[in-house]
C-alpha cells in the first residue's frame, strides 16, 4: 500500500515536470488580433458576420475565447497559427456593441486580449415627411420647406427638388432634425411640386417624401382698410344706439304720451246749457303721475239729448 502512495507521488511530480518543461520550451503567446470578415461594422438586423481571431506567435494548441462586454460568446481551440471563425448573428439592438477575443494556453496561465471591436446598427429611413408652415405664398416672398424622417440611422442624407430637379446640395444631418431649405418665390414655376429625398448607410434604402405644392395667396385690396374702418364705426354707433334706448329715449315717449293725456281731459263748457240737468259719473285712470290719480267727469245733456255733451273735469 505505501509502495502505491509513493509511485503515484512520483507519477504525479513527472508529469508536472513535464507540462513545467513543455510551456518553458513554449513561445511566449502574443495578444491576438480580431477582424470583422466582411470589413464594414456597420450591421443590420438578422445579419451574420464573422470575426476571426489569431495570435502571430506562440506554441499550438491555443484555446480563443470571444466575449462582448464581459460576457462570454464562444471558445474555440486551435491546433496551428491559422485564425479561427467566430459567427455572430445580430438578432436585436443587444447584439451590437464592443467584442474582444482571448488567447491562451489550454495549461492556466496568464491570457492574453485583442483590441476592441465595435459593431453599429443601421436601420433604413423611414419615408421622409415634406412641410411648410404655410401652403400660400405671393411673387416676392420666401417661403420655407422643412424635411424629416422619423427613424433611420443617423447620419441621414437630405436632397429637395421641384419637378424631379434638384434644387438643393445634399444635407447630411448628425442629429434627429428637420433639414431646411429656403425657397425665394420668383415667378410662376416656382409654385410646382416639391419632394425631398432621405438616405443613409443602409443598403438601398432612399426614400422619398410627399409631394407638397404651393398655391397662390390673394393679393389684399387697398379698399380693405377703409372697408374695415367703416365697419367699426357701424358696429360703434349700434352700440351707442342701444345705449341710448333705456336712458333717453324712453323716458322722452312717456313724457310726450303724460301730456297728450292730459289735454284730451280737458273741454269747454257751454254756458247756455247750464240749466238742464246734470249726470255725474266718477272714472279712475291709471296714470303714473299722481295728480291725474282719481279724476270725476261731470256730462250736461238736455232733456232730448240732441245738444253735444260738455265735459267738465273736477279733481
Amino acid at each position: 500500500m505505501l509502495f502505491l502512495r509513493v509511485l503515484l507521488f512520483s507519477y504525479t511530480q513527472v508529469c508536472q515536470q513535464i507540462q513545467k518543461s513543455v510551456a518553458e520550451r513554449r513561445e511566449v503567446i502574443s495578444n491576438p488580433t480580431l477582424r470583422h470578415v466582411q470589413g464594414t461594422l456597420e450591421v443590420v438586423i438578422k445579419q451574420n458576420v464573422s470575426l476571426s481571431c489569431h495570435s502571430d506567435s506562440g506554441s499550438p494548441p491555443v484555446k480563443y475565447t470571444l466575449f462582448k462586454g464581459n460576457q462570454k460568446v464562444a471558445t474555440l481551440n486551435s491546433t496551428s497559427l491559422t485564425p479561427v471563425l467566430f459567427n455572430v448573428t445580430i438578432n436585436s439592438a443587444s447584439d451590437v456593441g464592443e467584442y474582444k477575443c482571448k488567447a491562451e494556453y489550454k495549461i492556466p496561465g496568464d491570457g492574453k486580449y485583442s483590441k476592441s471591436l465595435n459593431f453599429t446598427l443601421i436601420e433604413p429611413v423611414s419615408k421622409p415627411v415634406l412641410s411648410s408652415p404655410s401652403s400660400q405664398a405671393m411673387k416676392g416672398q420666401n417661403v420655407t420647406l422643412s424635411c424629416l424622417s422619423e427613424n433611420g440611422s443617423l447620419p441621414i442624407t437630405y436632397i429637395f427638388f421641384r419637378e424631379r430637379k434638384s434644387i438643393s446640395r445634399p444635407m447630411k444631418m448628425q442629429k434627429r432634425e428637420a433639414a431646411m431649405f429656403f425657397q425665394f418665390i420668383n415667378s410662376s414655376s416656382d409654385f410646382g411640386t416639391y419632394k425631398c429625398r432621405a438616405e443613409n448607410n443602409f443598403p438601398n434604402s432612399t426614400k422619398y417624401s410627399n409631394s407638397f405644392n404651393f398655391t397662390l395667396a390673394e393679393e389684399r385690396s387697398n379698399s380693405q382698410p377703409l372697408l374695415i374702418s367703416l365697419g367699426l364705426i357701424l358696429l360703434l354707433l349700434t352700440i351707442g344706439f342701444a345705449l341710448a334706448i333705456p336712458f333717453f329715449i324712453i323716458p322722452s315717449c312717456k313724457a310726450k304720451k303724460s301730456a297728450r293725456s292730459s289735454a284730451g281731459l280737458i273741454s269747454t263748457m257751454n254756458a247756455e246749457e247750464t240749466e238742464n240737468y246734470v249726470i255725474y259719473t266718477e272714472v279712475e285712470y291709471i296714470k303714473p303721475e299722481e295728480e291725474y290719480a282719481n279724476l270725476t267727469v261731470i256730462r250736461k245733456e238736455d232733456e232730448k239729448g240732441k245738444n253735444p255733451e260738455l265735459i267738465v273735469v273736477t279733481m
